[in-house]
C-alpha cells in the first residue's frame, strides 16, 4: 500500500500489548494466598510500580532479578513476609499475563494492512518468547533489555531499532511516556501514545498521536 504512513511499527509490550498491572496484581494475590497473609493489592502494585523504575536504573541486572529484587523491596515496605526461596514468583508468572482483549484485533489489522511490526521490550530474551505465545501476528523486529543491557528510557534499544530498520519509516508506539514517549522524542523518533490510563504527558515530549487503546491505532494506520 503506497499511502501507508510508516513501513515499521514497534511496540512496547508489557503495559501496551500486555495487561501487565493486572499479570503482577494476579501473581501478588496468589503469592498471599500462598503465605497465608493478606496483602493490600492497589498498594502492592503501586508501590510496585514505583520501585521498578528505581531497579532499573541501578547498574544492569537480568529482568527476572530486577522483577525478583523489586519485589522483595516492596514486600519490606509494605511489612509483607515474603520468603526468599519465593522472591521469583513474578517471573513465574510472566507466561500467564494476558494480552488487553484490543491487542491482537489491533496487531490483525496493522499485519493485513502491509506493515511489519516489532517489539522493544524491557525484558528477558526468554520471558518474552513465553508472551510471544500470546500473539497472533509474527514480530520482524525484536528487541529486548538482554540485548541491549540496558532499559528503557535509557536509549539502547531505540538507537538498536534505528539500526535495524536503516531507511524505513519507523513508527514506535508505547503506553508509558516515561519509557518510551520522552525517549522517542529527544531521538526524533515518531511515536503514538497508547494512552491507556488517560494519563496528562509528564514532561515537553509530545506523541503525533494519542489513543486510549490499540483500536484507535488501526483505525488511524489501517482504516
Amino acid at each position: 500500500m503506497a499511502d501507508r504512513l510508516f513501513d515499521i511499527v514497534t511496540f512496547d509490550c508489557y503495559g501496551t500489548l500486555i495487561d501487565w498491572e493486572g499479570g503482577i496484581r494476579a501473581a501478588f494475590a496468589a503469592e498471599a494466598v500462598r503465605s497465608g497473609t493478606p496483602l493490600d493489592l492497589e498498594a502492592a502494585l503501586r508501590l510496585y510500580g514505583e520501585l521498578e523504575r528505581d531497579v532499573e536504573r541501578e547498574p544492569y541486572r537480568p529482568y527476572r532479578e530486577v522483577l525478583a529484587e523489586t519485589a522483595r523491596r516492596a514486600a519490606a515496605r509494605l511489612g509483607w513476609p515474603l520468603r526468599p526461596e519465593r522472591a521469583g514468583f513474578l517471573a513465574e508468572s510472566v507466561r500467564a499475563w494476558p494480552p488487553f482483549p484490543d491487542t491482537n484485533p489491533g496487531l490483525r489489522r496493522l499485519a493485513a494492512a502491509g506493515y511489519r511490526l516489532g517489539i522493544l521490550s524491557n525484558v528477558d530474551d526468554d520471558l518474552l518468547a513465553w508472551t510471544r505465545r500470546h500473539f497472533l501476528v509474527p514480530f520482524e523486529l525484536v528487541i529486548t533489555a538482554q540485548q541491549v543491557g540496558s532499559y528503557k528510557p535509557e536509549h539502547g534499544h531505540f538507537v538498536a531499532a534505528r539500526a535495524a530498520v536503516g531507511d524505513a519509516r519507523w513508527l514506535h508506539a508505547a503506553q508509558s511516556y516515561h519509557h518510551d514517549i520522552s525517549p522517542c522524542a529527544a531521538l526524533a523518533i515518531p511515536s503514538a501514545w497508547i494512552n491507556r490510563k488517560r494519563e496528562k504527558p509528564g514532561g515537553d515530549a509530545r506523541p503525533l498521536r494519542d489513543f486510549p487503546t490499540m483500536e484507535g491505532l488501526a483505525d488511524w494506520l489501517a482504516p
